[in-house]
């Protein structure tokens, strides 16, 4: 098997078996990865429109929109005036900042334990090879859609 072959199998197996213990522990809270995402999203970079949200997680807006009316329906999350009535701005509520703090607690943790064994250096280098490939991968998309 390529080098390359055996990188993407091994990431895919690693993401299924994170997501499925992340959401165990976010089920813990009534959460799902998706919902988590976005909450992880407000709390480190204020608020955001939906189109910033779908961009980010490159997901469709549709599916974007469903998730945070959930979110606001239970609370965590609330609009706020945009530069123009179209533009829907979201942030946390109160709420959703006490939900935060207390699941990035339980995330911290299970993060911790899984990374136990890997260096500070090795995690921060296979953090900047990831973005890495994620900027490439964002930027074939971007070229891909001005086709």
């Amino acid at each position: 098997m390529k080098a390359s072959q055996e990188f993407f199998q091994q990431f895919m197996l690693l993401y299924r078996s994170f997501e499925h213990h992340l959401n165990d522990v976010l089920g813990n809270y009534g959460l799902y990865r998706a919902q988590w995402s976005i909450l992880h999203y407000l709390a480190n970079n204020g608020s955001a429109t939906l189109v910033e949200l779908a961009q980010y997680l490159r997901v469709e807006k549709p599916t974007i929109t469903r998730t945070i009316s959930r979110l606001e329906n239970i609370g965590y999350l609330s609009h706020i005036p945009g530069k123009d009535r179209r533009e829907k701005r979201i942030e946390m509520s109160e709420t959703g900042y006490i939900l935060y703090a207390e699941v990035r607690i339980a995330v911290d943790a299970l993060e911790e334990d899984i990374l136990s064994g890997v260096s500070e250096e090795q995690q921060q280098q296979t953090t900047r090879i990831m973005k890495g490939i994620r900027h490439q991968l964002t930027s074939k998309e971007h070229t891909n859609e001005q086709k």
